[in-house]
């Protein structure tokens, strides 16, 4: 009886804590979603674009074998000069390209070789990519002489983009460096206004002749200075340890830098205007930082492969846009107009999230 009644009490006081329960049943039905539906190491839906210079019978074989396998989607025909354009565009993914007079030399029993080249800065991604692209080929060679002729006459030269050895270091450390800035930048900011509550010098604060606005402000400035060194300090690193290039310009490097933790902060500072606990404001700062950083940036996961719900979510994810300016930047030396748009998703989210703190801030003031 005695455990029962404190089983009762316990009840009670979960019940009145609904912003515990609320997390306690939500987030085990999040992740499940999340990981479910996030998690899949198909690699599907490639963006393909062809430079067919035989226009023959057999290559349009060929480029509807890769078609009609689902994993490539074509979406351009390309010269030369336009497949540097879309592939630091991130436009496309893999580029085929079949030469001219393919078609008479399989006529003539002769072998030759059409070249695929890959976007490189997502190892994992590239490599899986290139066994589809061989099968594929070696399936269609099959067509022109029998497996047991010897080597087919269709072979592959591949030729990889940005990350030429497939170092798997050079498509992880930008992502970790996405994922440790903004989980530093979230976390640290997160608790900011609640340690204020919870000392209960919040109402000094709001005797100070200061606006909602100018708190925010000046609460945010401190966090982004460590947060910026924090994060070209991780940068500098992944260069002399991992061997990380640079190939774009260090001051756009740190522009997106900048945009990207302004935002984290903002959502931090947003957080800690809902949260009353340190606690509380922890674990959502960890629920919106970590677990969409993680799975739904392209981090990990391609995008692409992903249901189209979940897709759509990932625009709300700041992550993805700072992961694809950061890979153009230091893996590709592409320039501005390749990722001005990102660069302007990362201000959007930026003004929105620090402008929902301080409305949030402001009605507590008053």
């Amino acid at each position: 009886m005695k455990m029962l009644a404190v089983a009762r009490k316990e009840f009670r006081q979960i019940a009145r804590d609904t912003r515990t329960l609320l997390i306690l049943l939500f987030v085990p039905a999040f992740i499940l979603l999340l990981f479910g539906y996030a998690l899949n190491f198909d690699i599907r839906h490639v963006r393909l674009a062809v430079d067919d210079q035989d226009r023959s019978t057999a290559s349009r074989s060929l480029i509807a074998a890769f078609v009609n396998s689902g994993y490539f989607d074509l979406v351009a025909e390309v010269d030369p000069a336009e497949t540097t354009r879309l592939m630091n565009r991130d436009q496309v993914r893999a580029v085929l390209v079949i030469p001219a007079g393919m078609s008479r030399v399989l006529r003539n029993g002769r072998s030759t070789a059409v070249q695929v080249l890959l976007n490189g800065d997502n190892a994992s991604t590239a490599t899986t990519v290139m066994g589809y692209a061989v099968t594929i080929i070696r399936g269609e060679s099959s067509k022109y002489a029998p497996a047991q002729a010897g080597a087919p006459l269709i072979s592959v030269e591949p030729r990889i983009w940005y990350n030429p050895e497939l170092r798997s270091a050079l498509f992880l450390v930008p992502g970790l460096i996405a994922y440790i800035a903004m989980i530093t930048a979230v976390v640290s900011t997160a608790l900011s206004i609640v340690r204020e509550k919870e000392r209960g010098t919040m109402e000094q604060v709001r005797m100070a002749p200061l606006d909602a606005a100018s708190f925010v402000v000046g609460k945010t400035i401190p966090y982004f200075v460590v947060s910026l060194a924090s994060a070209l300090g991780i940068v500098v690193v992944s260069m002399v340890l991992f061997g990380m290039p640079m190939r774009g310009s260090w001051v756009v490097l740190l522009l997106a830098l900048s945009l990207f933790l302004v935002g984290a902060l903002g959502l931090g500072l947003l957080i800690s205007s809902i949260a009353e606990t340190q606690q509380v404001a922890f674990q959502v700062a960890l629920l919106v930082s970590f677990l969409p950083t993680l799975m739904l940036s392209g981090f990990v996961f391609p995008i692409a492969s992903m249901p189209r719900a979940l897709q759509l979510i990932t625009y709300a994810v700041p992550a993805r846009y700072f992961l694809v300016a950061l890979r153009a930047i230091v893996l590709k030396g592409a320039g501005l107009s390749v990722y001005w748009l990102d660069l302007v998703a990362l201000s959007v989210f930026a003004v929105v999230v620090l402008g929902l703190a301080s409305v949030r801030l402001h009605r507590q003031w008053v």
